[in-house]
């Protein structure tokens, strides 16, 4: 056998084991977006959304105060955790380089995002939630905000990289100072993929259970005091599924689906804009 068949042979296989791969993920994703439809499609409603939390034994109420709640934790996170997360990843393209500073920073954002999200929430509760002596609702914004740093800086880092220095060169040329160049210059190249990471930062940190419950906790009413416990979509889905009450599992269904679809609607429009920048 020449060297072409067997080159060709190993291609073949090689293209059919990925294309069963492929396939074996995508049937996990029918499966589990089809279960979550089959579940709580029939859940899903107005009142879901609007209505308040049911009391134990009743077949009445919503989500609304773990729908707030959610969008309130995540949206302190996002205001704490982007802009640290691109003046790190300036810093590192822009000022550090290649310095030892630059590389441990580095190296620390990758150690972080392999840690497991729980870490993180008792590491919160240690320093936020212990001393003061109650759950916070804002306790957990700074855990999922550490937990959005590390991809806001890779990427961030990684995207000013990719402006190329010619631009930089012009800018000087013309009596830029630095800080003009970066903001008027290199984040302007980079916007689209600074974007990006950051869509996909909220994406990856919207559907986290574990370090809410060391942090926020849950609320079983509304409130918008995030000093004080809030509720979420994952904890509240998570307690409503362990309840003996039938409505209450069929909230936890609802909340399944609208987290699931969410966190994949960002995750397509993360995608999509990277796609589109690509294209340009």
């Amino acid at each position: 056998m020449d060297a072409f068949k067997k080159r060709k042979i190993v291609n073949n296989v090689v293209l059919i084991l990925s294309t069963f791969a492929a396939i074996f993920g995508i049937l996990w994703l029918i499966w589990i977006l089809g279960t979550l439809l089959y579940k709580g499609g029939s859940t899903l409603s107005w009142e879901v959304f609007v209505g308040n939390p049911p009391a134990p034994g009743d077949n009445t109420g919503g989500l609304k105060h773990a729908i707030i709640g959610q969008l309130l934790i995540v949206s302190i996170a996002v205001i704490i955790g982007v802009p640290i997360g691109i003046l790190a990843g300036t810093f590192l393209s822009e000022y550090g380089k290649n310095s030892r500073l630059a590389n441990i920073v580095r190296d620390i954002s990758d150690i972080l995002m392999s840690v497991p999200s729980i870490v993180i929430g008792t590491f919160v509760y240690a320093i936020l939630v212990e001393p003061f002596g109650h759950f916070m609702g804002i306790s957990g914004s700074v855990a999922l905000a550490i937990m959005m740093l590390p991809i806001i800086v890779r990427t961030t880092d990684d995207m000013l990289n990719m402006v190329p220095r010619e631009l930089r060169e012009a800018a000087y040329a013309l009596g830029a100072t630095k800080s003009k160049v970066i903001t008027s210059v290199v984040y302007k190249g980079a916007i689209t993929g600074i974007i990006t990471g950051v869509i996909l930062a909220v994406a990856r940190i919207s559907g986290e259970t574990a370090p809410l419950l060391f942090t926020s906790f849950n609320n079983n009413f509304l409130t918008y005091n995030i000093f004080q416990p809030m509720a979420s979509l994952t904890v509240t889905m998570y307690d409503y599924a362990m309840s003996p009450y039938q409505y209450w599992q069929k909230l936890a269904w609802a909340a399944a689906i609208i987290l699931t679809f969410g966190v994949l609607a960002l995750n397509l429009i993360g995608r999509a804009i990277a796609k589109w920048k690509f294209k340009k």
